[in-house]
């Protein structure tokens, strides 16, 4: 299908918690290829594969020490095109992610670049002199903590890294540097993988003059728990040599048939929306962008409003893909259960918001079931800056535990011991009690996004925000003369709205319609299928 990934739904898969089916406690690729069908049964488009390729696993898979094949803790290459082949054969896509702007620091490459100043590959990770007083060349910081600048001995110089230490980053001022990594994406799309989404993807270039980062402009008197957030990185990432190389990697991608790619924009809350409209302008950049925007603590009307109004101001032409989840945050319905009547009715309102929004969506492991975040004690951690920030933050395994499949001890994810521990609060969430109940969450979320595979103006239609007052979004949505009222109470308590035309409840809403007031209990929602010739009118009763 032309354009597939317009208005798809996206499912990622985090492979060391989906399904293990070797008994070693983490995830592999046969027991996803195994649980594809719950996938697809589910209504999404495609899948997104966290990283499985080799790796010493200090970053869980995030630090890279071989694009080109399969780490033995998840499988074979041979173990993945059965996944991709039986992928295809359900109708889903498979996008795999690919970690170019820092490897391993066990990669060949950085192994060879370390050793000294002149060999082929002493340009190929970013290098730079000490100051005078022997530190570091700017004050750069690492995202996990510290400063982004590691001592290497051997060359009497620094090199970056914005993540571990053992994530050096490449140097895409570098052509060569930039040829591999074509030529190692080139490898995956032979194989047939349908994209990538890309990670850090504002990271890849850096000033090559080492410019310090200013302060950020904060409200706060105290540090934050992570000095990180107290710059603004206006030196170290989003630099405007990305949009050339995001140029040379869209003409990759176009020499294939029906392939996309989606890139992840890590930047603060002013910035991030307008680089996801920069990277997705036209048709020579990213097909799809996201960001964290709507991964974070904020539930309001206005702030949904904000980041989708201000996207397509910045790209009428460009695509943004909204998630609520992954595996980088906390889980939204823990996140947002203050909000809600219910941690059930937060899941239900969050599915039905995220379908009705322009845009590809994204959804992580889990939250299918409602799943809530996991309280993780110091001694289970497993995640680098969950260490480095303890207690303020926890790191993010609270977001990875394993997924779980049934009531057993292990949830059916394993025979052994899982790698992060499965906890009563989490057992309970399981596949097949809610595969049971025809009003659970899994049953909201294959309701919800059947009606929005059968909705053109969901998928693709164009919105028109109605100014309705906090704590309802609203919002009409419309395509090939197809309209719809998408209402969102994002509150526990009742609303209720007066609707000045023809209009009548479709899809699997929470509300009631009776002589033109629409009755949104705590946590509901409704669309409205116009039955005249103009949308509806909506005002607060």
């Amino acid at each position: 299908m032309q354009d597939w990934w317009r208005g798809a739904v996206i499912y990622q898969v985090y492979p060391r918690s989906f399904q293990d089916d070797n008994g070693d406690g983490v995830g592999d690729l046969p027991g996803i290829t195994r649980r594809l069908d719950h996938i697809a049964a589910l209504g999404a488009d495609a899948v997104w594969l966290s990283p499985v390729f080799t790796s010493p696993m200090a970053d869980m898979g995030y630090d890279v020490s071989d694009y080109r094949d399969i780490d033995p803790l998840f499988g074979t290459l041979a173990d993945f095109d059965a996944l991709l082949d039986r992928a295809h054969a359900l109708g889903l896509k498979v996008i795999i992610d690919q970690v170019i702007s820092h490897s391993s620091d066990q990669h060949p490459w950085f192994v060879e670049s370390r050793a000294s100043r002149d060999n082929p590959k002493a340009d190929w990770y970013v290098w730079a002199d000490p100051g005078a007083d022997g530190m570091p060349p700017n004050n750069w910081p690492s995202v996990f903590g510290g400063s982004a600048w590691e001592w290497e001995p051997r060359r009497r110089q620094y090199y970056l890294h914005n993540f571990l230490a053992s994530q050096p980053d490449l140097n895409f001022h570098n052509r060569d540097v930039q040829d591999a990594m074509i030529a190692a994406m080139r490898f995956w799309l032979d194989r047939g993988v349908d994209g990538f989404r890309l990670d850090t993807v504002n990271y890849f270039f850096h000033d090559p003059e080492l410019r310090p980062n200013p302060p950020a402009r904060r409200d706060d008197p105290l540090p934050a728990v992570n000095p990180y957030d107290m710059q603004e990185h206006v030196y170290s990432k989003s630099r405007p040599e990305n949009i050339a190389f995001l140029q040379r990697l869209r003409a990759l991608t176009d020499s294939y048939a029906d392939r996309a790619m989606v890139g992840e924009i890590g930047d603060d809350a002013r910035r991030s929306v307008g680089i996801m409209a920069e990277y997705t302008k036209g048709d020579d950049r990213l097909h799809m962008a996201y960001s964290f925007d709507m991964l974070g603590p904020e539930f309001t009307a206005r702030h949904f409003r904000s980041r989708i109004e201000t996207f397509f101001d910045a790209a009428p032409d460009g695509w943004p893909c909204w998630s609520f989840s992954n595996h980088d945050v906390p889980r939204h319905v823990s996140r947002w259960a203050g909000h809600g009547t219910s941690e059930d009715a937060v899941a239900r309102l969050a599915i039905a918001m995220l379908a009705s929004f322009e845009g590809t969506i994204g959804l992580y492991q889990g939250e299918e079931l409602g799943q809530t975040e996991t309280d993780i004690l110091y001694d289970e951690l497993t995640d680098p800056p969950g260490f480095k920030f303890w207690p303020d933050y926890k790191g993010r395994d609270g977001c990875r535990t394993p997924m779980v499949w049934d009531g057993s001890a292990s949830g059916g994810f394993t025979s052994g011991t899982p790698w992060l521990p499965i906890k009563p609060p989490q057992l309970a969430r399981n596949v097949a009690a809610q595969e049971a109940a025809n009003d659970s969450v899994l049953a909201a979320y294959r309701a919800t996004l059947a009606f929005r595979r059968g909705s053109e103006a969901l998928r693709r239609g164009g919105t028109r925000f109605l100014d309705l007052p906090e704590p309802v979004l609203g919002f009409h949505r419309e395509a090939d003369g197809q309209r719809l009222t998408c209402l969102f109470n994002l509150s526990p308590r009742p609303q209720r709205l007066r609707i000045a035309g023809a209009a009548e409840l479709a899809g699997p809403g929470r509300a009631s319609l009776s002589d033109g007031v629409l009755a949104l209990p705590g946590s509901g929602h409704a669309w409205l299928q116009g039955t005249g010739p103009h949308a509806p009118e909506v005002t607060m009763a």
